[in-house]
This record gives structure tokens, sequence and C-alpha cells, in this order.
């Protein structure tokens, strides 16, 4: 699908009069540009008005608004640290492509939190025999959590100071080594990966460090509201990332892949699909032209043969691009990383993104708290 209409097929999908539109241009709710081939011409940013006319679908009523809201609706809460516009993932108005080029995580974080000082996960030394992996990384959490201080009436470089420390201990609990150094290369000297290893998962922790309001951001948001500790902010994101329709669709991407090896990739995605279950790893509602952070990951990654038939058999049979879970598959397979690698590198990336909302969340003072629409029997 292009990213721009036609004035006539503009005016098919919004339904209204040329008048209108012009309306909607010039108070900005729509972008326009010349026609390349016909400068006399313009042409209607797609995803504005797709956002307005599900806006008009929905009417005006505040239940509906309200509830729209939840699931890939309006914007409902303020935010300075990320957002998706025009298909493209911001950091406080910087591309995070561009800054997966070189960025570190704790570079990132330092963005993210808006901190005047550099930020470091330091992790101190244990012993060889500890386990790590996503078990260790709830227990990790649900043990400061269970330390912590509640967040209320404490500052932001305060909080930030806690949430640093406390995303070191879950770095150790995913795998990365003792001591300063960048995250990324201690996570992938405790993986066993060679330099070009290391470059990637430094690129796909900054890629992954915010997503907006996702589900677990939500989710660390509220209990930031209530004044739960940094630790438990980032553990309630933790809990809710493990969903198959969040973070936990890694798992069944590398299960579609493994399937995709036995099978063929055709005879993976028809069984898949006939068992009606959504394919992971493609399409996303934010990024309907294609994920950009799984663009960007894929450059600098091989994709092996299996995926690759993989990712061209999906296409033709769905029309829908990769996203950032198919990437996060190909990095894993790629370095010899653990099966639950995917899963783990977006918690540790995100953990950056809950921390940057958690602080933004106790600053703004205010509790989450909606209402339910109530549709039951009453005596």
């Amino acid at each position: 699908m292009s990213e721009w209409l036609s004035r006539e097929e503009a005016l098919e999908r919004l339904k209204v009069r040329p008048q209108t539109l012009y309306a909607y241009v010039s108070r900005g709710r729509i972008g326009m540009r010349p026609d390349e081939n016909d400068p006399r011409r313009s042409q209607y940013r797609v995803d504005d008005i797709i956002a307005l006319a599900t806006r008009r679908a929905r009417g005006r009523s505040t239940s509906a608004i309200a509830e729209s809201a939840i699931a890939w609706g309006e914007p409902s809460i303020a935010t300075s640290i990320s957002t998706v516009l025009h298909g493209r993932l911001i950091y406080r108005g910087q591309d995070a492509v561009a800054l997966s080029r070189s960025a570190t995580l704790e570079e990132t974080a330092a963005l993210l939190w808006a901190s005047p000082e550099p930020v470091t996960f330091k992790a101190r030394s244990q012993d060889a025999s500890t386990q790590v992996g996503r078990a260790s990384a709830f227990t990790q959490l649900a043990t400061l959590a269970g330390q912590g201080r509640p967040s209320l009436g404490r500052s932001a470089a305060s909080l930030c100071t806690e949430a640093a420390q406390t995303i070191g201990a879950l770095a150790q609990a995913l795998g990365a080594g003792s001591g300063t150094a960048p995250v990324h290369q201690r996570l992938a000297q405790g993986w066993s990966v060679d330099g070009a290893g290391a470059e990637a998962i430094r690129c796909a922790l900054v890629l992954l460090a915010d997503h907006e309001l996702n589900a677990s951001t939500f989710t660390a948001r509220v209990a930031a509201s209530t004044g739960a500790s940094p630790a438990a902010c980032l553990l309630a994101g933790l809990a809710t990332l493990t969903g198959p329709r969040h973070g936990g669709a890694g798992e069944a991407v590398m299960q579609l892949a493994e399937d995709a090896a036995r099978h063929g990739a055709e005879a993976a995605i028809r069984r898949w699909l006939g068992h009606d279950r959504p394919l992971p790893a493609f399409g996303h509602p934010l990024y309907p032209e294609g994920d950009p952070r799984a663009t960007a990951l894929l450059t600098a990654i091989p994709v092996d043969e299996t995926l690759q038939e993989l990712e061209d058999a999906a296409v033709a049979a769905t029309g829908t691009r990769p996203n950032i879970d198919f990437a996060l598959a190909v990095l894993t397979r790629r370095f010899g990383l653990p099966r639950d690698a995917p899963f783990q590198l977006f918690a540790l990336g995100r953990s950056v993104g809950w921390a940057a909302h958690m602080v933004e969340q106790i600053m703004s003072g205010s509790i989450i708290r909606p209402r339910g629409r109530y549709v039951g029997s009453l005596t």
C-alpha cells in the first residue's frame, strides 16, 4: 500500500466533500504534498486518513472514545519519551533507527531518561554456577521489588539511579558478565558471542528500548502511578511482556522457524494459519509499510536459507512484511544464541523504556485508574 493517496482516493476513504478534506489539511489533521508526477495535483498521507476515518467510525460518545483508546486507539497519555510517527520510531525527537547505528543501550537510556549524567548498568561479581535466563530475571526483580522503597516523593535523579542498578541486576540475571563495560558487550561475553554478534546485540537493544504505550509499558506506568518501587514497576512490565501477543511472540517465531526447517516454509505457514492462529513475526498495526526496526536489524545480519524462505512464503501468503520479532529470530539463529534470546533481548532493552515511563508517570503526580463500563445485570 502506498503511503500517499490521490484526492479521489482520499475522498472515497473519508466519504466527505472536497471542502471537508481541505479543512482537515488546513487544520494539520491530514498531511499533504504535491504529486511527483503532476505537481498541479496533491496527494494525502494515508495513515492520517486511516486514523481520521477510524475516529469518525467510532462516533463521539465519551464511552466509545474511551473504549477505543485501549486497543491501538487514540493517544491517551501525554508523554515526551517516544512515539511512532509516519512509520518512524522516535526517541525524544531522535530517530531510533539512526541511533541504533552507533548508540549503546546506556546512551539510549540517558536520552530516554533525560539524564544529564552518563548511565551505567553495573553488575557485581557472582558465582559462575548461578543460573541465568528468564526464571532468574523474575527471581531477581521480585527480590528487589520486595526490598524496594516506594517511588512517591522521590526525585527523578533518585529514581533513575535505582532504575540503573535494577537494570544492571536484570542484565546479569539474563547472562551478562559483571563489571561496568557496555551491557551489550557483557551480554555477548556471557553468551560466548564474537564482536559481530555483540554489535548486532547492541543494535537490537537500542531498537527495543521503547515503543510508546505498548502493553508492558502501560502496565509499568500503572504500577508507577500507585507509587510502587522501580523494581516493582519493571517486574510488572516483565510479567506483561511474557504474553504471546507481546514479547512472548519470540517463542512462537522460533517454533515457526523450526517447523519451516522440518516441513518447508509454505507448508509450515499453511499449518499455522490452518489452526486459525495469527502468523507471528509478520505485520504490525503501527507500521503498515513495514517495521523499520526489523529493516534496520536485518540490514546488519545475513538471513539464513530457512528464514529467507519463510519470509518469502509469508509475504506471498499474507502480504505483510517481517517485524522486529522476525529480526530477533534471525539474530538468534545467526549467532547461536540461547533459544529464549528473543525474549531476553526484548526484556533487557525494553526495561530502559519501562524505567523512563516510570519516572515520567511519577513526576506527573497522577494515578491511572480507569472506570469499567458495566454491562452486567442489575437485581
